[in-house]
């Protein structure tokens, strides 16, 4: 029987790149010149600093640039709250990897209201959809791509 995954991955390799490069492009804005600010890549988030919650803001925006010229989905940052240590705040940007117990709920019921002949079932942090026809299985792609859940879906393992 035809089936596929439907998971949320980023690639890693890509968003540290975003940071590196959001960290050049730093240095050379005049807006923060003599401004101490950082991007700090560590494992697998980001830590963003600056001397005010405004620059926060601009340094959130130039991040969201590079993520996006490196073809990763700005739906898979998971941004905290401004925290103010001293003189500086700082943020800690994390990107969502699988999916969600509620939010695999939320698209099982989606593809079962659709009335399609296939099967969805929830296998750990993504959902796996059977089907007897190849046309059905991509009928549920294109359904859960309208759909906005909060976070980018890739589709793994499609089998014939």
């Amino acid at each position: 029987m035809p089936s596929f995954d439907i998971v949320s991955e980023v690639n890693t390799t890509d968003a540290r790149h975003a940071v590196e490069n959001a960290t050049r492009e730093l240095a050379t804005r005049f807006d923060f010149r003599n401004v101490e600010a950082s991007f700090e890549w560590q494992q697998d988030h980001a830590v963003i600093k600056a001397e005010s919650d405004f620059q926060l803001e601009q340094m959130l925006d130039i991040l969201r640039g590079n993520l996006t010229r490196q073809k990763v989905d700005n739906k898979t940052m998971d941004i905290s709250d401004p925290v103010h240590t001293g003189k500086t705040f700082s943020q800690t940007i994390r990107f969502k990897e699988g999916i969600d117990s509620l939010v695999a709920k939320k698209l099982v019921k989606i593809i079962k209201e659709s009335k399609i002949k296939v099967q969805s079932s929830i296998q750990g942090e993504q959902v796996r959809v059977t089907g007897k026809k190849r046309d059905e299985l991509q009928a549920v792609m294109a359904l859960v791509r309208a759909e906005d859940l909060g976070q980018p879906f890739q589709f793994n393992n499609f089998r014939d």
